[in-house]
């Protein structure tokens, strides 16, 4: 399948200037094309992540992915999908994030037939006087103000920062396509004005002629209306230490049924035949989530990689069976970082007392009950003696002592 047809396939293409031809070009061509993002944080998430998906499948096409860090833009601030000014960074904060960024995209594309740059090593060499006859005068400030990312913020203001936010983004197209052969731009849905202003730059300055695009993808909706990526606890990072992997698999995993197919085209790489096949399960045995499961997989594995993929199921596994006496210290920080916990003294203890007065039981009645009744696990071993006695010291390098109660209540108690 063309790389055209299958994004189209998957419901990836939103706008875009001339498909036709695209599609005609990338039958005959391999081609460059790039997709930006500023350093406006020290991590993408998981939002940030659908049009760099597009850039992989062109780059498992064939064809040739060139990523910018806005090191330049990122100093100014991009008004796209904001109602109001972006509080400037300090450019250590922009050097800061510029190299965590520039990791995370290593780690999603490697090395071979990728090309990442830094749009700071050519604007910040524009003096003002060329950056206003060299460009400002081949941009209409009409035409700029039609522009949904300007018009959608006349009415609360926008500096003059800002509104040159998309001279800037048309210099980097055209610098990419001058000295990278760049031929197609992606982004959001909300990078439609960039796109085409570099595209009118360009076909100025190079010729009407010249054979450039720009595509853009759907804004991402959950089933319920709702926005994708966003969860009770914020946004959902690429950063493991922001977002632990074990917490990224579960994001994928509790998809709503009435998404999850969707999410497969987006977010994988499966062939057409393996998401119809999971598509068919969904209707006919959606208890089962298999769909759910493989999602969580692909995504995690293409982000954190295979091992992370094992220690969220091991994790995922040991949590409802409740055999986490093997897992590590690491997978437990993972595992029970959203779970209830308390903080308790490094002392022998009577286990109905030291439930009760660490408040996992409300009562020492309570507690010598589900102790009794077998009800209370420590570390995965059940303990039904009230005699017993809790040593912290002994499991998890003495860090923590996990508790269950019943089948479904954790606690984690972190050892002081």
């Amino acid at each position: 399948m063309n790389i055209i047809d299958d994004l189209k396939w998957r419901g990836a293409i939103n706008q875009a200037t001339d498909l036709d031809a695209l599609k005609e070009l990338t039958e005959n061509n391999k081609i460059a094309l790039y997709c930006g993002t500023d350093p406006t944080g020290d991590s993408l998430h998981i939002g940030h992540l659908i049009p760099f998906m597009i850039l992989k499948r062109f780059q498992l096409a064939g064809h040739h992915p060139v990523i910018i860090i806005g090191g330049g833009t990122g100093a100014i601030g991009d008004p796209s999908g904001r109602k109001s000014e972006r509080q400037l960074q300090t450019m250590d904060q922009v050097h800061h994030n510029e190299a965590a960024l520039t990791a995370q995209m290593k780690k999603l594309f490697g090395t071979e037939n990728f090309t990442i740059v830094n749009n700071y090593d050519w604007l910040s060499k524009i003096s003002l006087l060329d950056f206003l006859r060299d460009y400002g005068k081949l941009f209409n400030i009409n035409t700029m103000l039609n522009k949904e990312v300007v018009a959608s913020r006349l009415e609360a203001g926008i500096s003059f920062t800002e509104f040159t936010y998309q001279i800037l983004q048309s210099v980097d197209f055209l610098h990419l396509y001058r000295h990278n052969d760049v031929q197609l731009q992606i982004g959001g849905s909300d990078q439609w004005g960039n796109i085409t202003a570099g595209i009118d730059l360009i076909h100025k300055v190079e010729g009407p002629d010249t054979k450039v695009y720009g595509l853009t993808i759907p804004l991402m909706l959950k089933a319920d209306g709702t926005k994708f990526g966003k969860t009770a606890g914020g946004a959902v990072w690429l950063d493991p230490k922001k977002t632990s992997p074990y917490e990224f698999y579960q994001f994928w995993i509790n998809q709503d049924d009435r998404d999850v197919v969707k999410y497969l085209k987006y977010f994988t790489f499966l062939s057409k035949d393996e998401i119809d096949a999971l598509a068919e399960k969904v209707e006919k045995e959606p208890w089962k989530r298999e769909a759910q499961r493989r999602l969580a997989e692909e995504v995690t594995k293409f982000v954190h990689g295979e091992a992370a993929v094992e220690e969220a199921e091991r994790i995922s596994k040991a949590l409802f069976s409740g055999d986490v006496a093997d897992l590590s210290v690491d997978e437990i920080e993972q595992g029970f970082k959203n779970m209830p916990s308390v903080d308790v003294e490094n002392k022998k203890e009577n286990i109905v007392i030291w439930l009760t007065d660490n408040g996992i039981e409300p009562s020492r009645r309570q507690a010598r009950q589900d102790v009794s009744n077998g009800a209370i696990r420590i570390n995965g071993e059940k303990v039904d003696d009230v005699d017993a006695e809790i040593d912290p010291s002994t499991h998890f390098d003495g860090k923590f002592v996990i508790v269950r109660k019943g089948k479904k209540h954790y606690f984690l108690a972190r050892v002081k």
